[in-house]
């Protein structure tokens, strides 16, 4: 019987095949897609988001804007840092619109105020090894996933993953709904990790 190590060896080399195996489909897709007369490509956070507005109401300042996977763009262009743990918790989408309120005392509050409509594809959970950071394998494309997610599920190398991308658009991101791990049971909520 193979030890533990050997056992993370192992399991270590799959993955990283299969993170090469989805470079390698990304790759083929992206030239398949530059041959493709009839596919637009898809806009970008910043140019989605140069359509909604920016505010200041009784000294606080008011932004809409678009997620991009980590961040909200604004209508100038700005990235405003979204908390991983709230991105985390309202499973949030690249594309979802997105309000900020920025308080007099310097308070960010964010409000989801336009999701995208949202599709479920299940992967793989892999780490990659030149970065650590995870991302999730599904029909031969990653995608990336937040750490808190990651985290707040205990996912490991190997696991299953639910996840929730934009029905209609591509998308380089990826909210994590659920991992169910490897004995096939979904896997617990860290109870103690506060997501507020």
């Amino acid at each position: 019987m193979p030890s533990e190590k050997q056992l993370k060896q192992i399991k270590e080399l799959i993955n990283n095949a299969q993170l090469a195996l989805a470079e390698a489909n990304k790759l083929l897709a992206d030239v398949e897609t530059e041959d493709d007369d009839e596919t637009e490509p898809t806009a970008s956070a910043a140019e989605q988001a140069k359509s909604l507005n920016s505010s200041e109401e009784d000294g606080q300042k008011i932004v809409e804007g678009v997620f991009d996977g980590q961040h909200m763009v604004g209508p100038d262009g700005k990235q405003y840092a979204v908390p991983a743990n709230y991105a985390s918790k309202s499973k949030l989408v690249e594309g979802d619109v997105l309000k900020l309120i920025i308080t007099e005392d310097g308070s960010f509050i964010y409000k989801q105020i336009g999701p995208v409509e949202r599709k479920r594809k299940v992967g793989k959970l892999m780490k990659d090894a030149e970065t650590g950071d995870f991302r999730v394998l599904s029909n031969g494309k990653q995608f990336r996933v937040l750490l808190a997610s990651i985290t707040y599920f205990k996912g490991e190398v190997a696991d299953e993953v639910v996840i929730l991308v934009p029905e209609s658009r591509e998308s380089q991101w990826a909210a994590v709904e659920n991992i169910i791990k490897e004995g096939g049971a979904p896997a617990p909520a860290a109870d103690d990790l506060d997501l507020a």
